[in-house]
């Protein structure tokens, strides 16, 4: 087996002695040491691995009058195997469980936001991707809205599973591990999201498999790197922001293959499945709206809007009329796009062209108050790093994300009516007609709060249930700096470590910052427990392997325990036999 595999393997390891049920769980796990192969590195931040050979039946280390388990009968020992080499991840696995059962006995069938009817009712058509529509209708076929987030709830503990799997893979320690998975277990902002019908948990599952895919060997292959693309591809049409996470996804496999041919290969196979589910989607945007597309463009107008001087804008005079006053641009850019009141919304005389006005306002702040537009970009994008998360003007207001101990009404598009039936207003264009009608039974009937068990949720994401501002900060720092030490070209553990770090810190970049460009919203920033978080944790793992590796090299330092290095393209295969 090739000494990088052995490395990749060692956090699967338990220290100390093993018995034949753990041997068989290392063998038979990719990555992991065979029995009586040379001692791999300890994972970084985790325990030492089992030593060479340590994987004498139970029988010998009890006596030679303890019964031996027959090897039929091993699989039986596995679940305790598991839970304990994985105590940590398994007490942290139970507590997102025991949220998740909470958010459904407390709320039923589901929470429903605006943007949901976008899904269920076609509204606003055009305005974003429909393939988490696609994904309703196909669970709807056999269930209701229950049933969706049931399956959403599943997949938040999938993820969980996911990230700890993935970085004791890459050598990381199993505590480090299990602290990557923490926040999407126990975030209570991301539990709230799987219980309500919207595509953000969906965005999350695919962006995470695909890092997943390209993670799980040493270097990637031609089959990997296209079942990645797919899956970066198939985001996008669920949110359109998946159109950038191709970039992150081709840089690491560039770097990681240091731009030889085979690298240069696997680009092209990622890049290329990458576009199959885009240029599909689209096609059949095209074959039923005559638009080829994945949704409109989002308007920057809002932003600008907020940001621009308006006072000491050189614009004619028509244009000046739709600059909103400054109690308008403290509303922040959600405000100035959608509501009716907005300036920029207002009615115009008949006769004006409103996409000239708009058109001509955006070039002259672009153009006059650059400045001003960065640093209202700049402020939002650190409003993650906050200690508290507080609700702050200009603003969507985060209580739309979190636990209400009543069923959350956002009328007139959803509303609580006599007999507590819940009453949607779908309309087809902004600012057009309402159409009020009744959620069918077919999903799930009458709203239902269990008070008590709704007062515990919103006590929980309230009292600190969620991922603290300043540890996503640590986070960035961490994954940067680990990052930076592909730069370095040493082989070794830590430079797999690196590697994984990189893939983490830019996809995590390209996911949140985005859009902070148009608007900030809690609600985006989510993907940060599924990328932001094991970059960092990646950072920590990969800057200790560096230090225990320039140790191990050191005049003086252990013996022999410096990794050998391994090149950018991945381990030899082992020799058979």
């Amino acid at each position: 087996m090739g000494a990088d595999q052995q490395r990749l393997g060692a956090g699967l390891r338990q220290s100390g002695r093993q018995t034949d049920a753990e041997a068989k769980v290392t063998a038979t796990t990719p990555g992991g040491g065979a029995a009586g192969s040379a001692p791999a590195q300890p994972a970084a931040g985790g325990s030492e691995p089992a030593e060479a050979g340590d994987t004498a039946p139970a029988a010998a280390a009890a006596g030679d009058n303890a019964p031996a388990t027959p090897a039929r009968w091993r699989w039986l020992t596995l679940p305790a195997v598991l839970l304990r080499r994985h105590w940590l991840m398994s007490l942290l696995l139970l507590g997102g469980l025991a949220l998740r059962v909470v958010a459904l006995a407390a709320y039923h069938p589901a929470l429903i936001y605006v943007d949901s009817l976008k899904y269920l009712y076609s509204a606003s058509p055009g305005s974003e991707p429909m393939g988490y529509a696609a994904l309703l209708h196909i669970v709807l076929t056999g269930g209701d809205l229950g049933t969706v987030v049931v399956i959403q709830h599943l997949a938040g503990l999938a993820m969980g599973v996911t990230v700890y799997a993935v970085l004791v893979r890459r050598g990381a320690g199993r505590w480090l591990a299990a602290i990557a998975a923490a926040p999407v277990l126990l975030d209570a902002y991301q539990v709230q999201m799987e219980q309500m019908i919207m595509p953000d948990v969906w965005f999350e599952v695919l962006i995470l498999a695909a890092l997943a895919v390209m993670l799980w060997r040493p270097s990637v292959t031609l089959p990997l790197a296209a079942v990645a693309g797919v899956l970066l591809g198939a985001s996008a049409t669920v949110k359109q922001l998946g159109v950038v996470l191709v970039l992150p996804a081709v840089l690491y496999l560039l770097i990681a293959g240091a731009g030889s041919r085979r690298s240069l290969a696997a680009a092209a196979a990622l890049a290329g499945a990458f576009v199959l589910p885009v240029v599909g989607y689209a096609s059949y945007s095209q074959a039923h709206t005559g638009h080829f597309w994945l949704a409109h463009k989002q308007s920057l107008t809002g932003r600008l809007a907020a940001a621009a001087d308006c006072a000491t804008l050189s614009i004619p005079a028509d244009v000046r009329a739709l600059c909103p006053p400054p109690w308008q641009q403290r509303l922040g850019p959600d405000y100035l796009n959608h509501e009716r009141s907005s300036l920029i919304t207002a009615a115009l005389p008949a006769g004006v062209a409103r996409g000239r006005l708009i058109g001509q306002l955006n070039a002259a702040v672009e153009s006059q108050q650059p400045l001003r537009v960065a640093g209202a970009i700049v402020r939002d994008s650190v409003r993650l790093f906050a200690l508290t998360r507080d609700d702050t003007p200009g603003v969507t207001p985060i209580s739309r994300w979190q636990f209400q101990t009543h069923y959350p009404a956002f009328p007139p598009w959803v509303s609580v009516g006599p007999g507590h039936v819940i009453v949607v207003g779908v309309q087809r264009q902004l600012f057009g007609r309402f159409r009020l009608s009744v959620l069918g039974s077919g999903y799930g009937g009458a709203a239902q709060v269990d008070t008590r068990l709704a007062a515990f949720l919103r006590s929980y994401q309230l009292g600190g249930g969620y991922t603290p501002g300043p540890l996503l900060a640590l986070c960035v720092l961490a994954g940067l700096a680990g990052s930076l030490l592909v730069l370095t070209g040493r082989g070794g553990a830590s430079r797999q470590l690196a590697l994984a770090c990189l893939l983490f810190t830019a996809t995590a970049a390209a996911v949140l910052l985005p859009p902070d460009v148009y608007e900030f919203s809690w609600r985006y920033q989510l993907p940060a427990v599924v990328t932001l978080v094991p970059a960092g944790v990646l950072g920590v793992a990969a800057l200790a392997r560096r230090w225990q590796e320039r140790r191990a090299a050191s005049p003086g330092g252990p013996a022999g325990s410096a990794d050998p290095p391994v090149s950018p393209a991945g381990p030899a295969p082992a020799a058979a036999g």
